[in-house]
């Protein structure tokens, strides 16, 4: 089940094809999956599949690199990512190992070329792999992505980049070897001889089955069998029980067996034997027991939500315990839902103001989506009915939709639908619409599956306007302590950004000014309080008062420093500062400079070469009032641009410091003379965000010396 994508070339397809199917063949593990990033997003995207069924994996269709999983963690932190037990698992990643159950171990590591991530390869073994991943497979996975990073970097500089579909493409196991006739018809007599000899693919479909086997199922002929998933069609194995063990042998790769009842009083056993190609299941009959029989009975099967739908739920319930603000719920809901419950479409709205608001969907135009966008609640459509009476709403054709509602309007050929109101203490928050194109006829055990995640999302979604409030409240009173803008001071091109990490309230510490001084001067300051909390940005508004009024005054760096070290000490609010100040002297175009703890600034000389400014620093402010600040001259000719930055643009997880500073000079020393700040600046914050995933609030201050 192959399938291809535009743009990008079939040729490139066919490499990656081939190249991921090595890697396997290499490293021996049970599967192996591949994500890619498309450029400028922030989501891997799951482009192909080997070893295992896209039903089982389509929770990770979509991975925002920011989550707790190994194959995000190894594109976020640019490293080989192994986890070598089930408890290491359980442990760092939770998520993770609870919609997972089934014992395995993951390696992930990056596809890199220069600092574009291009995406991540993960692969899957057994758990009893030894606990430390071995030379050989360590190789074999460094050589695909080596291959792999340049192949997606050519199909993108061609303008025909490999990007992943809606399902990716699952690569079926290349066997070694093909059997003769005799060792076929070899194979087929020992199946005729077990009792009840069953073989499934890796989706779950059976592809043989003896008479006898058809016979134990109650099917009666084999061939009416062929190609379905017996869960799906045989109502007494409905019960997630055979889907649940027919994942683990898919993904632990080891046997295992259970025993179900069929109908009314016939008790079978399931054995089932996993390799890379499916699984193959011997049936059993087991000897009658009333007593089971009559307990099993007594709880006829709800219908087919399955094992997978259940996994599902529960991923999804997961993942929304991670999500902060609406539009977070909205792409984690939409992300999720669509492929793992089999819509084609998806419309999350938000009740604003009187109106419906659509939040976020998947599988509809732009323009399509548009048409409903504040739609009325005083509307007479299946959405705003579901939401006012608080009662979810089916329809299992579009013939069936027209009859309650002639002027519905059908998007393509979407042929079933479900309008699920989202509740939350007995208030209406929002709707769901989910979309099919074949007709569904949505059995009590599905309804109650997608009942159950209208509640999951309402309380995900009431906690994320909450802290949405909050955030806009937040970012009033940090644009209130920041400059509202820079002034404009002859012979300085200046430009200054402030990103927040996106922790707590997004309230944080760091803090920046350019203070005109007189005709031949001017100053400037960037700093950092630890925290991110009100208390953090209270002590930051302080410090940048303390040292606007310090530097009106004309005092020299070190003891500007020596003061506001004081202020802090004496404030003792029970936090530190770091600082870096800079008197610039517009006349004799120099600069003198005074650090506490601060990362070193950058120094951009006409021509283009950059350099490090390694100062000697003194102590962060707030740890002794007596510590000393010295103070380091440096020459500012006309075309010079000084750089100075907090930490958030250099620092996180995995991450040496000393390389980031080194890429950040890199690409200041790259920028193309005749480039403006504002150009500038957008192009080192845009590189951080390629290479590293900020953990802390970012400050950036620009001045370039014109004359």
């Amino acid at each position: 089940m192959q399938r291809l994508t535009a743009p990008g070339s079939v040729s490139g397809w066919a490499d990656l094809d081939g190249l991921l199917r090595r890697l396997v063949q290499d490293a021996g593990p049970s599967g192996g999956m591949l994500f890619l990033l498309p450029p400028g997003e922030r989501v891997l995207q799951l482009a192909m599949v080997y070893g295992s069924s896209w039903h089982i994996v389509a929770p990770w269709a979509r991975i925002g690199v920011d989550e707790a999983i190994p194959a995000a963690e190894a594109a976020r932190e640019r490293r080989l990512v192994w986890v070598g037990s089930p408890e290491e698992l359980a442990t760092h990643y939770p998520r993770l190992r609870f919609v997972v159950p089934h014992d395995h171990v993951v390696a992930a590591a990056p596809i890199i070329t220069g600092d574009a991530v291009w995406g991540t390869a993960c692969l899957l073994w057994p758990a009893w792999h030894p606990p430390r991943l071995g030379p050989d497979e360590r190789e074999a996975l460094d050589v695909f992505c080596r291959q792999a990073g340049p192949l997606l970097q050519r199909a993108a500089a061609r303008s025909c980049p490999l990007l992943p579909t809606a399902e990716p493409r699952v690569l079926e196991p290349v066997r070694s070897c093909i059997p003769d006739r005799a060792e076929a018809l070899a194979a087929h007599a020992f199946a005729a001889r077990l009792p009840g000899a069953l073989s499934m693919d890796l989706e779950g479909r059976i592809t043989y089955l003896s008479e006898a086997a058809a016979d134990l199922l109650g099917d009666g002929v084999a061939s009416g069998l062929l190609g379905v998933r017996p869960w799906e069609h045989l109502r007494w194995l409905s019960d997630p029980t055979f889907e649940d063990r027919f994942r683990a042998a898919v993904i632990s790769r080891r046997p295992t067996v259970f025993t179900a009842l069929r109908p009314p009083d016939r008790r079978l056993s399931f054995h089932l034997y996993p390799d890379a190609f499916g699984v193959s299941i011997d049936i059993a009959p087991l000897p009658h027991d009333p007593a089971a029989a009559s307990e099993t009975s007594t709880q006829p099967p709800a219908g087919p939500a399955g094992a997978a739908a259940l996994y599902h739920l529960m991923h999804l319930a997961a993942t929304l315990t991670e999500t902060v603000g609406v539009k977070d719920v909205a792409d984690r809901v939409a992300d999720q839902l669509v492929p793992g419950f089999g819509a084609q479409g998806l419309a999350l709205m938000t009740v604003d103001d009187g109106r419906l608001r659509i939040a976020s969907h998947r599988g509809y135009s732009r323009a399509f989506a548009a048409r409903f966008d504040g739609e009325s609640l005083t509307s007479h459509t299946p959405r705003v009915r579901a939401l006012t009476t608080g009662a979810p709403i089916f329809f299992s054709s579009f013939a069936e939709f027209q009859r309650v509602y002639p002027g519905a309007v059908r998007y393509g050929d979407r042929n079933a639908w479900a309008f699920l109101p989202l509740i939350t203490s007995s208030r209406p928050i929002g709707l769901l619409l989910l979309s099919y194109d074949r007709p569904r006829h949505f059995p009590p055990a599905e309804r109650t599956i997608l009942i159950s995640l209208t509640g999951l999302i309402a309380q995900a979604l009431d906690r994320a306007r909450l802290y949405d409030a909050k955030h806009t409240l937040a970012c009033t009173l940090q644009k209130g302590l920041l400059p509202q803008k820079l002034p404009r001071i002859p012979g300085l091109q200046v430009a200054a950004r402030y990103l927040a990490a996106g922790q707590g309230m997004d309230i944080g510490g760091d803090f920046y000014d350019l203070i005109r001084g007189d005709d031949t001067s001017a100053y400037a300051v960037i700093g950092d309080v630890q925290g991110h909390d009100v208390q953090a940005a209270a002590l930051m508004g302080q410090l940048r008062t303390a040292v606007h009024a310090h530097a009106a005054v004309g005092m020299e760096p070190g003891a500007l420093m020596t003061c506001t070290n004081r202020l802090l000490c004496d404030l003792n609010p029970g936090l530190l500062a770091s600082c870096l100040y800079a008197h610039l002297d517009l006349t004799r175009h120099c600069a003198r400079l005074a650090v506490a703890g601060h990362p070193p600034p950058l120094l951009r000389h006409p021509g283009g070469r950059t350099e490090t400014l390694l100062l000697q620093p003194g102590p962060l402010l707030g740890i002794t009032p007596d510590a000393d600040y010295p103070t380091a001259d440096i020459p500012l000719p006309p075309g010079t641009t000084l750089a100075m930055y907090t930490d958030g643009l250099i620092e996180a997880p995995g991450i040496d410091i000393d390389h980031a500073i080194a890429g950040l000079a890199d690409q200041l020393a790259r920028a193309r003379d005749g480039d403006s700040m504002e150009t500038l600046i957008e192009a080192l914050l845009h590189r951080a965000a390629q290479t590293i995933t900020p953990t802390d609030d970012i400050a950036l201050l620009l001045i370039h010396t014109t004359t």
